[in-house]
């Protein structure tokens, strides 16, 4: 097959992925989501564990290894129906912490440690290193057997170049779908979509390839047998101490892989689909493996010698004249590795950004109580810089160590890196007296000893480690030769390297978490983890604080998205039985708003956030006398006690808001009678006095005129007062004659700035708005909803006090609904007047600015009630934020 067809076949493969992706995306996003959250979809992208190695590398194992490939499929089958517990356990709480990675549910368990969040982060990176090599390199010998004149010529002039442009294309594809948006739940729909659809291609194209070995090159199930038995790899001879080293690696690679622990975790949207998935992945495990024996048998009876044999699945069809059969090979192998590649990216630039790159940034700002900027963006953009950081560090590895020649060995490399993660993981879940000292001690032992003792040896002679310090030690220290350490010498490098490393790292776990003390995070957080099955949602976890509800939501915009947090605080405020965005601080309303937040930069970043706002205190005694752990009626009877106290201080704290609110009116209502006496009685004396003159019988022409429009202007003005009041009754009553109609938006947006320009007309103010997305219809009452308009516009040219005045026009559809919202870049409304505003008798302090009687803001909320919408503050905007709300259609309205 020429090689541009193969090229062009690839091109339109991706374009393929990238529309399912997309497709997937904005169905997510229109919330049409019952074939996304589909058990089989959750069971297929679990298959992202059979990469590039299980596809071509597994009959290059078996080819010289006999049956030992079967442990790599023997590991997790083992994981997924003898430890399904292990694994709910797992899911159960990546959802109760809204845990984003492995790195943060480790954070999360030891006190939400940001360090033992960065040494995860590390092992991980360094751990994916030689995985996303070997993804790399086996994408470009598949390449080469196509670019070759004959199958057995499979290495390309210039293999690193191709594996370059391979790395660039994924980098790209992960970027476009893999940070796309900051999402609260850090679930990606799309690449989801698309992993589930690689993972039918990769195993309809292995079992194709089985199909022809088995009946198109031997002559059906029994003559296969038969040529088995008279193979090699029938004389394979088993090692149990390696077969059972490598059973395990495996298993614990099921659950420590980042990219695993992406699609079984964090991807997971219930529970239950575990359920379905521990029948059936074993059972796409057992398909995967059925044929590797078969193709590797008649490969090495066929293919000439020197061929290698993990490109039996393309040489052999090749070899044949089965053009096709070897392309869709080919996409298999494709989609094997591109699957673990962007899962992989995704998870390991989540971690960067969460564990290193935020932290880092708030370090750097740790004097400033606030938090301002726009933290998405920060995140989003060091998570494309850490895409590209990890691909270009698997094609260092690639170009360093020269491409070996057998894909297992890279492999299992990478399995016993991510395993170190495995006493951590498991002691934190089940032992609550494991500690963050413990974990961080046996952590970066086991890392340090499986870099020196395996990572670094895969480079080869010559490599990072010279041949003299493989042979004789550092120093010559003999005990410390890499391949025999503490003088134990003749053991397979890599069960050498798995022995030691876990071994130490799991003596040093145990020992300092003896040692060593929990804090009380620490011990809150062991009590939730370890009782999972056994805990409430929503554990307590901070004491009531000094921070401000408006300022929590202010920093929790920049991270969640303006909607999205404004929404999650409303609700909460409504739970409270309060209106508009900005609930009570309450320590169970700061505990959700954290998990709120962890789902989008991860547990230690989020807990240090809201630290910074609530003076850093987050644990109560009430939480410490919980993690004492009494007996069962004690606690349920303290629980009892402290909801009813909570509620008795919630009806209190409303009470006691009322009454302000009510003496606040009373207040105002003064003010208002003596205002609207004076309003009164101003126009009529003056009315009085020149009607008085004008009675005059010599009074001149000119003064004659000047006292009369006098009269004219002051009867208007008391009119307009009448007017007023009389609409606000005639509203609250429910009275008023809507005259609907339809018109575009931004025509009623341009009205209400033109007409409220005469408003203080003499300072510099600028309306910034966004034309395209202002042209929609509405179905409404236009001339009131201008008269809100207006009055917006206006008290924002009035009370905007920056030296120059902005307001800013932002309309969105949302569910039938459109919002405009008006947003200043003054100071804002003080929180004890944001409830008042709205009141008929409310006005600012100063009066001489206000310039009317205080009824604007109050006929504008019974207007957009009569008009089926609503009028609220939006607080937490810098400055002062209203949002109109009504409905788009006029049988909404109605």
């Amino acid at each position: 097959m020429p090689f541009n067809v193969l090229v062009a076949v690839c091109l339109t493969y991706v374009i393929m992925l990238f529309s399912v992706a997309f497709v997937a995306e904005r169905r997510a996003r229109r919330n049409r989501l019952r074939f996304l959250h589909s058990p089989w979809v959750y069971t297929l992208s679990l298959s992202i564990y059979c990469t590039a190695w299980t596809f071509y590398g597994a009959v290059g194992y078996a080819a010289r290894s006999g049956l030992e490939f079967v442990t790599i499929y023997l590991g997790p089958t083992l994981v997924f129906v003898g430890w399904w517990w292990v694994l709910r356990k797992l899911v159960r709480i990546g959802r109760a912490q809204r845990v984003t990675s492995i790195a943060d549910l480790i954070s999360s368990r030891y006190g939400k440690s940001n360090l033992l969040g960065v040494i995860v982060t590390l092992m991980s990176v360094a751990s994916s290193t030689p995985y996303i090599a070997l993804q790399l390199q086996s994408v470009t010998l598949s390449f080469g057997v196509f670019a070759a004149d004959t199958p057995e010529g499979w290495a390309l002039p210039d293999q690193g170049a191709t594996a370059l442009w391979i790395a660039g294309g994924l980098a790209l594809f992960t970027i476009l779908f893999g940070t796309r948006n900051l999402d609260a739940n850090e679930r990606h729909h799309g690449v989801v979509m698309a992993i589930a659809l690689e993972a039918v291609v990769k195993l309809v194209a292995l079992v194709a390839v089985g199909v022809f070995v088995v009946w198109g090159l031997a002559s059906g199930p029994w003559d296969m047998l038969a040529k088995i038995d008279a193979s090699a790899i029938a004389q394979w001879d088993l090692r149990p101490g390696r077969f059972a080293g490598l059973v395990f690696v495996s298993a614990a690679a099921v659950l420590t892989l980042p990219r695993m622990f992406q699609v079984l975790v964090v991807e997971n949207v219930d529970e239950r689909h575990l359920t379905t998935a521990s029948w059936a992945f074993p059972g796409y495990l057992m398909l995967m493996s059925l044929f590797v024996v078969p193709i590797a048998v008649v490969g090495l009876e066929l293919m000439p010698a020197g061929v290698n044999p993990d490109l039996f699945v393309l040489t052999l069809p090749l070899s044949q004249g089965q053009g096709k059969l070897a392309l869709l090979a080919f996409l298999g192998g494709f989609s094997s590795a591109t699957s673990m590649v962007i899962v992989a990216a995704i998870a390991l630039a989540t971690m960067v950004s969460n564990h290193i790159v935020t932290p880092l940034w708030l370090a750097l700002r740790s004097g400033s109580s606030r938090v301002p900027g726009d933290i998405r963006g920060l995140v989003l953009m060091s998570r494309r810089v850490s895409i590209a950081a990890v691909l270009a560090m698997g094609y260092g590895y690639y170009h360093l160590s020269g491409g070996s020649a057998a894909l297992a060995s890279i492999g299992l490399i990478a399995f016993v890196g991510a395993a170190q993660v495995l006493p951590a993981l498991l002691g934190g879940i089940f032992w609550r007296g494991a500690t963050h000292v413990g974990a961080a001690v046996g952590l970066s032992v086991g890392f340090a000893v499986w870099i020196y003792t395996l990572f670094l040896p895969s480079f080869g002679e010559g490599g990072l480690i010279s041949a003299q310090v493989m042979a004789a030690g550092p120093f010559g220290i003999a005990w410390l030769r890499p391949h025999a350490l503490f003088g134990v010498a003749g053991l397979d490098p890599l069960l050498h390297a798995l022995f030691w490393s876990l071994l130490l790292n799991s003596l040093l776990f145990l020992a300092f978490s003896m040692v060593s003390f929990p804090g009380p995070m620490e011990r809150l957080q062991g009590v939730a983890f370890v009782n999972i099955f056994d805990q409430a949602p929503g554990a307590r976890g901070w004491s009531r604080g000094a921070a401000e509800a408006e300022d929590l939501l202010s920093m929790s915009q920049r991270i969640l998205g303006a909607e999205e947090a404004q929404r999650f605080f409303q609700a909460q405020a409504a739970g409270q039985g309060k209106l508009g965005f900005l609930p009570d601080t309450t320590p169970d309303f700061i505990a959700r708003l954290e998990r709120q937040l962890a789902g989008s930069v991860g547990a230690a970043t989020a807990h240090a956030m809201i630290a910074q706002l609530t003076g850093g205190s987050s644990v109560s005694v009430q939480d410490l006398i919980a993690v004492a752990g009494e007996a069962a009626e004690i606690k349920e009877y303290s629980a009892q006690l402290e909801a009813k106290s909570e509620e008795l201080a919630r009806t209190a704290r409303a009470l006691r808001e009322a009454n302000d609110k009510l003496t606040e009116l009373s207040v105002q209502k003064d003010a208002f009678l003596g205002q609207i006496s004076h309003e009164l009685r101003t126009p009529m004396t003056s009315i009085r006095a020149f009607s008085e003159i004008l009675m005059e019988p010599d009074l001149p022409e000119a003064a004659r005129a000047q006292y009369a429009e006098i009269i004219h202007e002051e009867a208007r003005r008391l009119t307009r007062l009448l007017d007023d009041l009389l609409d606000l009754a005639v509203l609250e009553n429910r009275k008023v004659q809507l005259n609907v109609g339809v018109a575009n938006l931004h025509d009623l947006i341009s009205r209400a700035v033109q007409a409220a320009s005469s408003t203080r007309p003499e300072r510099v103010f600028r309306v910034e708005r966004d034309f395209p997305t202002e042209h929609m219809p509405v179905f409404t009452d236009t001339d009131r909803l201008v008269q809100v308009f207006i009055n917006l516009v206006s008290n924002a040219r009035k009370y905007c006090d920056a030296e120059r005045g902005v307001l800013r026009i932002e309309v969105k559809k949302r569910a039938g609904r459109v919002q405009i919202d008006f947003i200043d870049n003054g100071s804002g409304i003080p929180k004890k007047s944001q409830s008042l505003i709205f009141e008929k008798f409310a006005r600012l302090t100063d009066t001489s600015r206000a310039g009317g009687a205080g009824l604007g803001l109050a006929i504008c909320r019974e207007i957009m009630t009569n008009l089926g919408g609503s009028i609220d503050y939006l607080p937490g905007q810098g400055g002062a934020g209203f949002r109109v709300s009504l409905p788009l259609r006029r049988k909404e309205a109605a």
